[in-house]
């Protein structure tokens, strides 16, 4: 360090002193204050896996509301207040219990339900859930070589359709399951993209204070296998 340097350094030293007593204030009221609240209200994940293909894709900025079960104490499990409850179909923010990641699932089974795996096809208190052709433009904005080797289908859950995907291609040792009932509190949650999804089948279930809200729209979207270039057709648009 040369000579010239140190009043230099104490200089800016003392200015930067200056400034943290101005701002102090204000710096510790959002940081401790308002981003803890803001993650009580709302968050905007962005979703860096194909978990969740064709519903969501790689590059996929979702919003979620985390108003819509309830009021957690910010950066806690705790409750103050609870209004609803998940129910099947919700795609939701929730917690995994082994390693505590935050994911993006679809609920496929809530408390009480009995729930079962045959080669992909889903069974729900011992009825099989309806499948059926799923439209073309609903997985358009997937990657082309990806979407070649891959089979669709919607998925009929109560009443709600939605998107699912298998990859033949892989040889997944999680398409069937024997039948499990939850207790309590418990969730069965899964990926729509069936063949290459962490979820339920292989962490088991979800505990109701480890999900924290819903997934309800794309806000941005960018194409992570063509240099992040927007796909304009996915913003703002809602989640099925």
């Amino acid at each position: 360090m040369t000579p010239g340097m140190v009043p230099f350094l104490l200089c800016m030293k003392k200015y930067f002193k200056k400034k943290w007593q101005t701002w102090r204030g204000t710096v510790l009221f959002i940081t401790c204050v308002v981003f803890p609240v803001r993650a009580s209200i709302a968050a905007l994940n962005f979703v860096p896996t194909g978990s969740m293909n064709p519903t969501i894709l790689e590059g996929d900025f979702v919003f979620s509301n985390h108003l819509s079960y309830g009021l957690r104490i910010p950066m806690t499990d705790y409750r103050v207040a609870q209004w609803d409850d998940p129910d099947r179909g919700d795609i939701v923010i929730c917690f995994s219990p082994d390693e505590g990641i935050r994911l993006v699932k679809r609920v496929i089974a809530v408390p009480g339900d009995t729930i079962e795996m045959r080669e992909l096809r889903v069974f729900i208190n011992g009825r099989a859930l309806e499948y059926g052709p799923l439209a073309e433009k609903i997985v358009s904005e997937m990657n082309v070589g990806l979407r070649r080797q891959s089979i669709f289908a919607s998925e009929k859950l109560g009443e709600r359709d939605h998107a699912v995907m298998g990859l033949p291609v892989v040889n997944s040792p999680y398409r069937s399951f024997a039948k499990r009932t939850l207790g309590e509190r418990e969730y069965f949650v899964m990926g729509d993209n069936r063949d290459n999804s962490k979820d339920s089948r292989i962490f088991g279930i979800v505990l109701r204070g480890k999900i924290v809200g819903e997934a309800t729209h794309v806000v941005m979207s960018f194409d992570k296998t063509d240099k992040f270039q927007p796909r304009w057709r996915r913003f703002f648009t809602g989640l099925k």
